[in-house]
């Protein structure tokens, strides 16, 4: 099968992705401003979505001591980094089944209650977190304990990640969901700021010793009580509009809303799963690994590595709405081209640039965390991808699969490649931008193809 023939297969699949859905209400189609009603529920759900992530990630920031503490003491170091990462990786793993199931009562029940239910469900396991005991005292169920607690907390992530992103995508104008996206997904990154601020501030004020000791549980205790008033600030959410009128219609799903994804949207779960990948190589490896990866291959001290990170978050959060913008300006499907491309040389001049000079890991960090903005572009491509009646669950399925499967083994994969080349993170994440630039390349030419060519006559 030649080029040509391909690409007649592949472009009608990406360009009914592409084709925006017929049936949106009305709600989210009108072209109105963006009202301050608006402003107000994408503060509130930013805000919440942060101090929810800020409890899912601040483990990342603390493998290092969670290893030494939860494993037997002869545990090679390679290994208990290995065991630590693959704790990290169960909560992605949970996240499918969580997010499966709050979605189908989201695209039947509610927006708004899932929204709510999913944060409480996090505050609690990490509280526990804080109060458990380690292998010295507790053995081998310190480590079962442990797994346990990341296991819920990824099932709470799995509904309240993609349940954010339809939550704000059905409150604004049509041409405002790229911002909307854009600014919650940088409300989750700011979750990762306050984990890695308050990793940086317990570094600081405590001594390696008193870390071991005690100092580790502070960020877990906090993260609980953060949850508990992330609750609180949800009660001011109104039920998206979107829903409301088609629940007045009656127009929700009537089956399993999964079962009708499957059937009716697989080339909408494909190409949502491939940039859902971009999302994580450029979040897991460049935002949650790299600190600890920079204390290992350069030997930069925890709290350098940490600060570093924190500036690298902060251009982050400000790079997800930049992007977000621009997906309203120039359309979703551009503005992730244009983000994976340049995310992929970033992250070469990343790596390569500490490697060679570890004085310049401030701004060379800030940068390629700028970079990795393209994540809130995804969001924008997957609720627009599915309609209404379903989208909660196309996007909750696409994302979480997509996230357990690259997201939940980027740490293991990352750290075993490690072993043959310090460059493997660069290698990594410029190999699945590439991948990313070339599906929205060929998602655009094949929208762009649908409008201009005729349709084609069946073959002989």
């Amino acid at each position: 099968m030649g080029p040509g023939r391909v690409s007649r297969h592949i472009l009608p699949v990406l360009t009914r992705m592409a084709t925006p859905s017929s049936d949106a209400p009305s709600p989210l189609a009108a072209p109105r401003p963006l009202s301050a009603q608006d402003v107000r529920t994408l503060g509130l759900a930013a805000l919440g979505g942060a101090l929810e992530f800020y409890d899912f990630i601040i483990f990342v920031f603390f493998t290092s001591v969670m290893g030494k503490l939860f494993f037997p003491p002869e545990t090679a170091d390679w290994l208990r980094q290995l065991q630590t990462f693959g704790l990290f990786a169960a909560g992605y793993l949970a996240r499918p089944l969580g997010g499966i199931v709050m979605a189908h009562f989201g695209d039947r029940t509610g927006r708004k209650r899932m929204f709510t239910l999913s944060v409480f469900l996090m505050s609690v396991p990490t509280l526990c977190m804080g109060l458990l005991p380690t292998f010295a005292t507790a053995g081998y169920a310190a480590p079962l304990l442990l797994l346990t607690l990341r296991l819920l907390q990824g099932a709470a992530v799995g509904g309240e990640v993609p349940g954010a992103w339809v939550f704000v995508s059905e409150h604004v104008p049509e041409h405002r969901v790229g911002l909307a996206c854009g600014t919650l997904t940088s409300g989750l990154t700011l979750g990762i700021l306050l984990g890695s601020l308050v990793a940086t501030g317990v570094n600081t004020a405590f001594t390696p010793e008193q870390v071991m000791a005690y100092g580790w549980r502070v960020p877990f205790v906090v993260g609980g009580v953060f949850g508990f008033l992330a609750v609180f600030l949800r009660r001011w959410l109104q039920e998206t509009p979107v829903f409301e009128e088609m629940r007045q219609r009656k127009a929700l799903v009537k089956e399993l809303p999964l079962k009708a994804v499957l059937r009716g949207h697989s080339p909408a779960v494909v190409v949502s799963m491939l940039f859902t990948w971009v999302l994580t190589a450029g979040i897991v490896v460049v935002i949650l690994m790299t600190p600890t990866l920079m204390q290992q291959l350069h030997g930069i001290p925890p709290a350098r590595a940490l600060a570093a990170n924190s500036v690298a978050t902060l251009t982050l959060t400000v790079g997800c709405v930049c992007y977000g913008l621009l997906a309203d300006r120039l359309g979703a499907t551009r503005a992730m081209a244009i983000g994976s491309g340049v995310l992929l040389v970033a992250a070469q001049l990343f790596y390569r640039g500490v490697a060679s000079a570890p004085e310049h890991l401030v701004p060379l960090y800030a940068g390629v965390g700028f970079c990795v903005g393209v994540a809130g572009v995804v969001p924008a491509v997957m609720v627009q991808a599915f309609p209404p009646a379903v989208r909660f669950s196309g996007l909750s399925f696409s994302y979480n699969v997509a996230y357990a499967l690259f997201g939940g083994f980027t740490p293991l994969a990352v750290t075993l490649a490690m072993k043959e080349s310090p460059l493997a993170p660069a290698h990594y994440v410029s190999g699945v931008c590439a991948l990313g630039l070339a599906v929205a390349l060929l998602r655009f030419r094949g929208f762009t193809a649908s409008e201009a060519a005729p349709p084609p006559t069946p073959s002989r």
